[in-house]
């Protein structure tokens, strides 16, 4: 009989091991770990493992009839230093163009599905200057802009001082159509200290945030891709655009330049599923 009880309270702990250890797969498969990052501790170009140069819209514009040339491989406008990156707009003529910026991405060597973005930057300040934080897709499988998507963390034009806007673009809702989605939010030291620009992708809705403030959702309709391309990879951009149909609305003030956007670091966050998922 001693027997039988000693089996039975055997089993039961195997029982009870089993569903905590099951609970503790659960609870670390639902948490963020980092899967990605640039501190930028170091000196020089921007880490070319991490970051390539996007220079393929000079010719045309990139489609909002931006003013800068994106320069490659050019300290005057991409440069790490002091524990930062400096994205510098510059003033001058070069090539056939009144301003110079960067334009710096991810792509191939940073793609992710699903995630938590963070980017701690310290935004310029002027009329005319269109700094971002974003995402396009990598792969375009469902054909080209809006039909694949766009996630947008971060944009601020300078007319617009103070306002931070995180939006959504895709071929159901974008702004050529007047169908936008999107939310701002005023962050009145923007220019003068960092903050913390943050996105979390899921399956189901993406949420942007500024230093743990939510201000943006949008969720996924469950009416398919046209409403929400978001379930193929993504990589990040970072840019200071001159001028535009949008940055440069209320024209460009010549007597601010040169301006920087700062940024202290770059963080990209992944729950298991999505880690394996990713690569």
């Amino acid at each position: 009989m001693a027997g039988t009880y000693f089996s039975v309270f055997l089993l039961f702990g195997f029982l009870l091991a089993g569903i905590s250890c099951g609970q503790v797969d659960q609870k670390k498969a639902d948490q963020y770990e980092l899967v990605w990052a640039d501190e930028f501790d170091y000196v020089g170009l921007p880490d070319s493992l991490k970051w390539s140069y996007d220079t393929e819209g000079n010719d045309w514009g990139w489609g909002n009839q931006e003013e800068q040339f994106y320069t490659k491989r050019r300290l005057a406008n991409a440069e790490v230093k002091n524990g930062r990156l400096y994205i510098t707009a510059i003033k001058e003529n070069y090539k056939d163009r009144k301003f110079t910026s960067a334009r710096l991405v991810t792509k191939g060597k940073g793609d992710w599905l699903y995630g938590k973005v963070e980017v701690s930057a310290k935004l310029p300040e002027g009329r005319g200057l269109w700094p971002a934080i974003w995402m396009l897709p990598t792969d375009w499988k469902y054909g080209g802009w809006p039909a694949s998507g766009e996630i947008d963390i971060m944009e601020n034009v300078g007319f617009m001082a103070d306002t931070i806007l995180a939006s959504v673009h895709t071929q159901s809702y974008h702004h050529s159509i007047g169908t936008q989605q999107s939310d701002t939010l005023i962050i009145p030291s923007c220019y003068d200290e960092f903050h913390t620009y943050q996105l979390e992708w899921e399956p189901d809705e993406l949420r942007a945030y500024i230093d743990g403030q939510h201000f943006f959702t949008f969720q996924n309709e469950g009416t398919g891709t046209d409403a929400w391309p978001f379930d193929q990879r993504f990589h990040l951009l970072l840019n200071v655009a001159v001028g535009g149909t949008w940055g440069g609305a209320k024209g460009i003030d010549s007597a601010i330049f040169p301006r920087s956007m700062e940024v202290d670091y770059v963080r990209v966050y992944q729950k298991q599923a999505s880690f394996k998922s990713s690569n």
